[in-house]
C-alpha cells in the first residue's frame, strides 16, 4: 500500500494516471504530455509500474502503459479500514434509486 502512495504523490504520477483513464497510451505520447525529460518520465512509469498502478506492453521498441485501477482501488480500501472506515467493494456496487 505504501508504493501506491508514494507514486500518488507526486502530481505528474497523478496525470499520468488520469490520462490513461481514457485508455492504453504510449510512453512517448505521454511524455509529450508533459514538460520533462525523458528520463524524468521513464522514471515516473517505473514508480507507477512498481506500485502496479500502470501495467507496460512491450512491442518491438514501442512501450503501451495500461491503468491498472483495480490496485489502486484495492489500496484505497486498505487504508480506509485502517482509519476505521467500514467500507468495501460491495458499498460501490449500490447505486442510488432517484
Amino acid at each position: 500500500m505504501s508504493s501506491v502512495f508514494k507514486a500518488l504523490s507526486d502530481p505528474t504520477r497523478r496525470a499520468i494516471l488520469q490520462h490513461l483513464q481514457a485508455g492504453p497510451m504510449g510512453a512517448g505520447e505521454l511524455a509529450g504530455l508533459f514538460d520533462v525529460s525523458k528520463p524524468t518520465m521513464s522514471a515516473h512509469f517505473a514508480v507507477l509500474v512498481a506500485a502496479g498502478l500502470i501495467e507496460p506492453e512491450k512491442e518491438g521498441r514501442t512501450i503501451t502503459y495500461r491503468l491498472r485501477l483495480s490496485v489502486l482501488e484495492d489500496a484505497l480500501l486498505a487504508f480506509a479500514q485502517t482509519v476505521g472506515l467500514n467500507v468495501s467493494r460491495a458499498d460501490h456496487s449500490h447505486k442510488e434509486k432517484p
